[in-house]
């Protein structure tokens, strides 16, 4: 099945312009499987440079650059998709957050918490879930990270439990009681 898919061929469709970065190539090649039909129901991809510790830059530098190539990548895969989106649910998350203020560098350090985005399926989007912590310094956690409201493996474990239908997460996340619904599918 694979072979028959063919990589070399492989032309996008609905006028998707996927990023010649590793992150949309990677992309590319995850629905090329997809609409190969060879029953892929998982699949990840990695995307590195956010370690912005100096001159992360605003709207322009090498935070908007990767922003920009991580943006692009998605919405050309959910563009190539079409309607099989219905299908799909796209999750992505940072193993860490970055602080909420520059620090003297002109960069950011390591984080508590972070945004997760989820796209596609049966998704309750254009909206955010969770509840924002908000920004003043009593907010913070420490006084200098976002404070963490929802944990990952949460939403994760909705994710597998409505779209992929699994009984059972904590096979996933052992140790890990959470069943609390976040309400995104």
């Amino acid at each position: 099945m694979l072979k028959a898919a063919n990589p070399q061929r492989y032309e996008a469709e609905h006028d998707a312009q996927y990023p010649k970065s590793p992150f949309g190539q990677s992309l590319r090649q995850i629905a090329q499987l997809v609409k190969a039909d060879v029953g892929l129901e998982i699949a990840f991809a990695d995307v590195g440079g956010w370690d912005t510790h100096v001159n992360q830059g605003g709207a322009t530098g090498q935070l908007a650059n990767r922003l920009g190539d991580f943006a692009q990548s998605i919405a050309a895969l959910v563009t190539d998709l079409g309607d099989r989106m219905d299908d799909v649910v796209i999750m992505t998350m940072s193993e860490f957050g970055r602080m909420a203020k520059q620090n003297g560098n002109g960069g950011t350090d390591h984080g508590h918490a972070g945004a997760l985005f989820v796209i596609g399926g049966h998704v309750q989007g254009h909206k955010v879930h969770g509840k924002w912590p908000g920004l003043a310094p009593e907010q913070l956690n420490e006084g200098r990270d976002l404070a963490l409201t929802t944990d990952f493996r949460a939403v994760f474990s909705e994710v597998v439990r409505k779209h992929l239908g699994a009984t059972r997460t904590d096979a996933l996340f052992p140790g890990f009681t959470g069943t609390a619904t976040v309400g995104i599918v």
